[in-house]
């Protein structure tokens, strides 16, 4: 699925790339076509006015056309010392309400186009130029790629949004679906196993294996309810984070080397309210001191810091491991992402979904730095 949203993105770049490549071309090809007749029609019209002047010309009827149908390129006539003579096609009203209007229009049309120069045959020193614009229509043409490459970059933003919501989507059913399937395949021999415990308590003689090995079976059931519960809206309770941390911290504790140092520091509360699925949130704080216990390689210490704010509740888990790599940071929680050589990289994408999607909170990389160790912080809303 992944590789292929990477092909969808692929191709949807190249797809516009294209359209937009082209696009820009070809209206710059219009572009240069249209200022090039531009041009031809201003020279046309300079002509058909000078002719106007001539007395020996008797048919005026074409400069007077060629004049009459110039209604949509603005023209200022300049002398030799550049001082404005005459305009068309500019609005009247601004030139009669703005004194500056006519210098800024032809600093502009300066900017646009080289002008064209005529020269009185009889006087040489009167030189007339002609400064002109463009029309609508070349405005439309040259701003239309920068329309459509906006309109092609909303559309491609869209759809990869689309595409990466309905991966997430998949996404989120396969893994809640796998847990449900396993919740549901451990259910039968954890139910057998509870039987055969309760056969062997009968039994006199049994009593340290049947008190071991219901810890096993009640730890078989507990993991079995944790998984059950992946996937659907779990049920959350006002408990009490401070013991429910220490209980998780004292399980994982009797489980690990003896070089390993654990503390838990709550600022000085003796309780902490807050409302959560005791066993999801037990699952989640199992997977981090887990991970802390692996990356530290039998000897270091793990600090757990409770701290009480006045909308949120922050929970931050300290090792001091070998820390996380800066380009890894970004993938932890990712499902199947993991550095160990053993491990499917599940736990701490399923402690992302539980904590953010069941407990509407965040967890995510406080700090790490390799050879000293990592932060992951929980923070979750107060009860």
């Amino acid at each position: 699925m992944l590789q292929q949203l990477l092909n969808w993105r692929t191709g949807l770049a190249a797809i516009a790339i294209c359209i937009v490549t082209g696009t820009i071309f070809y209206s710059q090809y219009l572009a240069r076509k249209i200022a090039g007749e531009e041009r031809v029609k201003v020279e046309q019209w300079v002509e058909a006015g000078k002719s106007l002047l001539n007395p020996n010309i008797s048919d005026t009827r074409l400069p007077f056309k060629i004049i009459s149908d110039n209604h949509d390129i603005p023209i200022i006539e300049t002398d030799e010392h550049d001082s404005i003579i005459a305009y068309v096609n500019l609005d009247s009203a601004k030139v009669l309400a703005e004194p500056a209007y006519l210098a800024k229009k032809l600093s502009s049309l300066k900017s646009l186009n080289q002008p064209i120069i005529y020269t009185d045959p009889l006087d040489s020193t009167r030189v007339n130029r002609y400064y002109f614009g463009h029309t609508s229509l070349l405005n439309e043409v040259r701003y239309y790629p920068l329309v459509q490459l906006l309109i092609v970059g909303l559309f491609i933003i869209v759809t990869v949004l689309a595409l990466r919501s309905s991966y997430q989507s998949v996404q989120n059913q396969v893994w809640a679906g796998m847990a449900k399937e396993t919740a549901h395949q451990l259910g039968t021999p954890v139910s057998s196993l509870e039987g055969w415990v309760e056969v062997m308590r009968e039994q006199p003689g049994n009593e340290a294996i049947v008190a071991e090995l219901a810890k096993d079976v009640n730890r078989l059931r507990l993991v079995s309810d944790r998984f059950g519960k992946i996937g659907s809206t779990p049920q959350l309770e006002k408990i009490d984070l401070v013991a429910q941390v220490n209980n998780m911290v004292e399980y994982i504790r009797k489980r690990a080397p003896g070089k390993v140092v654990f503390s838990v520091n709550t600022h000085g509360h003796e309780q902490i309210p807050a409302l959560v699925s005791a066993p999801l949130f037990d699952w989640v704080i199992e997977n981090l001191l887990k991970n802390a216990l692996d990356a530290m390689e039998g000897k270091g210490s793990i600090q757990v810091n409770i701290q009480e704010e006045k909308q949120d509740i922050i929970i931050d888990v300290t090792d001091t491991g070998k820390g996380i790599a800066s380009q890894h940071i970004n993938n932890v929680f990712k499902p199947g992402f993991t550095t160990k050589k053993r491990g499917w990289g599940l736990g701490l994408s399923l402690s992302k979904r539980i904590i953010s999607q069941y407990h509407k909170g965040e967890i995510f990389v406080k700090q790490s730095e390799p050879g000293k160790g990592t932060t992951f912080r929980i923070i979750l809303k107060k009860a």
